[in-house]
């Protein structure tokens, strides 16, 4: 029985990261699941998911950037900013490469974002996209994202049509990124397909598919698929407890910051590992009370 762990999903198609977590409880015969960033149904690629007690990790992620590849359409605009909407708009495309190379600047740091209205943010409760199934659009405030490069991997005049990467943080709309470069090139744009090549860390060589997981539940060597929880913190300094700490840790007990091997000066947070070097989790010093707080237990 797997207690906990990450198993780096490669996302068909088609499905819901709730899908992929639906499906992944029957093969694994395990309820307690979590997953590291919602993909759409259109969407493919790497989706981590946290297994047992690393599910407790979901929301203190350390590292949330992910890396998309994604296509695009100029001339076309929908109304969920990808292909498989409605069209609302088209337009003459005149367009140079260039044209898009002197655009794509403006959309990196940090920016502000408006999230399309078929999307999962909840306003007032509701999903957006519940609102906009029942032909509803509503005010979005405008949310400030990361987003750390774009790159025009390539560029068809004649059709409109290429393809660009994307890496950028939490809460990011690839598809709202392209919606607003077409905006401001003045011919709109739509998404028509979107490959999620990195996240938390994990790349797409990493992730396997349902098939996969499938053969090696049924052969017994599942665990060789399952990464431990303790890689999503690798950047965090480690400590090591003795015996007695780590009774004392498993507890939620303080400890004494004097009887610990030291621990950088700027760290915030630290991984915290037993005497038998299993992984407990993370702890915060404080230097003031000179004692080591359990952060979260994993």
């Amino acid at each position: 029985m797997i207690e906990s762990g990450i198993l780096v999903m490669n996302k068909p198609q088609g499905f819901t990261s709730f899908d992929v977590i639906g499906k992944l409880r029957g093969i694994l015969k395990i309820r307690r699941l979590g997953h590291t960033g919602t993909l759409d149904p259109m969407a493919e690629g790497v989706l981590p998911v946290l297994i047992g007690t690393a599910a407790r990790a979901c929301d203190i992620l350390p590292d949330e950037t992910k890396t998309y590849c994604a296509g695009f359409r100029l001339g076309t605009v929908t109304d969920t900013q990808d292909s498989t909407g409605t069209v609302l708009e088209t337009h003459d495309v005149l367009v140079t490469e260039t044209d898009i190379l002197n655009c794509i600047p403006q959309f990196c740091g940090e920016i502000q974002q408006i999230p399309p209205m078929y999307s999962a943010v909840q306003i007032n409760g509701k999903r957006l996209y519940e609102l906009a199934r029942a032909g509803r659009e509503i005010e979005r405030p405008a949310r400030n994202v990361f987003v750390e490069r774009i790159a025009l991997l390539e560029f068809h005049a004649e059709t409109g049509c290429g393809t660009v990467e994307i890496t950028c943080g939490k809460g990011t709309y690839v598809r709202t990124i392209l919606h607003d470069i077409g905006q401001t090139l003045g011919c709109g744009c739509c998404m028509t397909s979107l490959l999620r090549t990195a996240a938390c860390g994990f790349t797409l060589a990493e992730a396997h598919s349902f098939e996969t997981v499938q053969q090696a539940a049924d052969s017994g060597t599942l665990e060789e698929l399952i990464v431990p929880t303790d890689r999503l913190f690798s950047a965090l300094p480690a400590i090591l407890l003795s015996e007695a700490q780590t009774r004392l840790y498993r507890n939620g007990v303080r400890l004494d910051l004097n009887r610990i091997a030291r621990i950088p000066e700027a760290s915030l947070r630290c991984r915290v590992y037993g005497a038998d070097a299993s992984f407990l989790g993370l702890a915060e010093p404080d230097r003031e009370a000179g004692v080591l707080r359990v952060y979260k237990n994993l």
